[in-house]
């Protein structure tokens, strides 16, 4: 009798444990989900060229312009800092037309052998590479430099576009599952911030090598004083001004060489899967497109408030150079100050995966983004000193990696989000991704222009060993109050942020019973046929 309730027993323990056919079902999904480390490592090694160049372009653009490429033609003109500002406006806002173009052009993109977003990608390649390339080059005339910028610049940001656009969205399509996306996207955003601190490495140390020669304020600023003093630091320890023109294409080749071999790299190592590219609904218009992503509220306020916080980050890279040279008095040293946060916020990286894992996306993002207020503070009100520098560049890189993760890593959230509210409109990921890109972008070229502006009126010298005390004045805003007044209005604005790990987790749960109707519907419709 006891054996036999003990089989009984037994046999209803078994089947306690059989799993049921959902739990399969699930378990298969996620499995066929999952990325391995190999394929994470090539998605994310894909991001590096868009840092690698971005990096490069937002600390040594401006000191590019200002003091090598445009110095003979721009101070005979006594306008330098205005044609500087309008290369660099003018660039980023030329992404406001092709930003969503491009991503619309992505959405409309038909299934090729190599999936939708390949084909940008490595097409797009070689002709961004030679763009890049030829912007760091210093023609022979002297006439038409301005011209010769503007347009490389402009067509380096289009065919950057064309790269980073497909890429960014490459990371609804290489898994469905919201736990797999935001390990790529911590793989991704790991390797980014590496390769800013590659950028910086690379272009830092090669132009560092060969020392700007400047010039006293006692002398006056015209093509003939340029000439001589160029021609008398060839006998002094510091390098002409050709040997510094040579060096920044010595960097930019370096940089283009890394910018091939990344993308041959995601090309080899990642696939994109069919049935997540599926597009399940008919092409929308350009201004229907637009109209969707603008009216869905939780991108548009995630949007709104990352545009604030990444211009005050964007004044914040692109004046730390000038700071450094001129408020703190480390001519040699900017370089190596600039390493330091960038190492920083590679480091930093896993744990801000960690706490956004362990308290959730948007508190990260307080916490994140309020943590670099401090060293802003403190790096105009403490007294010169390199070891204080170093120790608040390395502070100050911990909240830079914030910056660089939590964007990317909340907007599959979003576009998730999307696809719950709109169910019947399906396959505009791209369109998402683009103006995400576009705001970036955006962000950046509007810091340049304001920046380079700023200092244009504040009277700045053209290759000066100093600079008038309005300068100074003018970079300690541009590196401290202007960024904490930004990071302000952009945490205002996510306080309305509606996506909370409840709600994410809900929309997760509702994805997965909507692909597994797909599922069965497929497979009832297959059944049928075949009987």
């Amino acid at each position: 009798m006891a054996r036999g309730e003990g089989a009984e027993q037994y046999s209803n323990t078994s089947l306690l444990q059989k799993p049921s056919p959902d739990g399969i079902k699930l378990a298969k999904q996620e499995s066929k989900s999952r990325l391995s480390v190999c394929s994470k490592l090539c998605y994310a090694i894909g991001g590096a060229p868009y840092q690698i160049t971005g990096c490069a372009i937002g600390f040594f653009l401006q000191i590019y312009l200002l003091d090598v490429a445009l110095v003979y033609e721009l101070v005979q003109l006594k306008l330098d800092p205005f044609y500087a500002s309008i290369i660099l406006f003018v660039g980023r806002a030329w992404d406001a037309v092709t930003d969503p173009t491009v991503g619309f052009l992505v959405s409309r993109t038909p299934w090729t052998r190599f999936g939708r977003m390949m084909p940008w990608i490595v097409l797009s390649t070689p002709f961004a590479v030679l763009c890049y390339f030829l912007i760091w080059y210093v023609p022979s005339f002297d006439q038409g430099k301005v011209v010769w910028y503007l347009i490389f610049y402009c067509c380096f940001q289009t065919l950057q576009t064309c790269f980073h656009v497909p890429y960014s969205a490459l990371t609804m399509f290489i898994s469905t599952e919201q736990k797999e996306r935001d390990s790529a996207t911590a793989y991704r955003m790991t390797v980014e911030v590496l390769g800013t601190l590659i950028g910086t490495a690379v272009q830092g140390q090669i132009v560092g090598m060969a020392n700007a020669p400047c010039i006293s304020s006692g002398l006056e600023l015209n093509s003939t004083d340029l000439h001589m003093a160029s021609e008398v630091n060839i006998t002094e320890p510091h390098v002409s001004l050709s040997d510094l023109r040579n060096a920044y294409m010595i960097a930019s080749g370096v940089i283009c060489s890394i910018y091939v071999v990344c993308a041959v790299v995601l090309f080899l190592g990642v696939k994109e899967k069919k049935d997540t590219c599926r597009v399940r609904t008919e092409p929308m218009s350009f201004f229907q497109g637009i109209f969707m992503v603008m009216s869905h509220g939780p991108y548009a306020k995630l949007v709104m408030g990352f545009l604030f916080t990444s211009l005050a980050f964007m004044l914040l890279e692109g004046n730390f150079a000038l700071f450094c040279i001129y408020n703190l008095g480390f001519r040699n040293d900017f370089q190596n100050i600039l390493l330091v946060i960038m190492l920083s916020a590679t480091l930093a990286i896993p744990f801000w995966q960690w706490f956004l894992t362990k308290f959730g996306k948007k508190t990260a993002v307080y916490v994140g983004t309020t943590s670099v207020v401090p060293f802003l503070v403190s790096v105009v009100l403490v007294p010169s000193s390199l070891a204080v520098t170093y120790v608040v560049s390395f502070a100050a890189g911990v909240s830079v990696a914030a910056a660089f993760l939590l964007p990317w890593s909340m907007l599959p959230d979003v576009v998730d989000d999307f696809k719950v509210q709109n169910p019947d409109s399906q396959g505009h990921e791209a369109i998402f991704y683009s103006f995400y890109v576009f705001f970036t972008k955006f962000a950046s070229g509007v810091s340049l222009g304001v920046s380079t502006l700023s200092l244009d009126f504040a009277g700045y010298v053209t290759r000066g060993c100093t600079q008038p005390e309005e300068v100074s004045l003018t970079l300690k805003i541009l590196v401290s109050a202007a960024p904490i007044v930004l990071i302000i209005i952009g945490l205002i604005i996510f306080i309305s942020y509606p996506i909370n790990e409840t709600r994410r987790q809900g929309n997760r749960k509702l994805l997965n019973e909507q692909r597994e109707n797909e599922t069965d519907s497929e497979t009832d419709s297959t059944e049928l046929n075949v009987v």
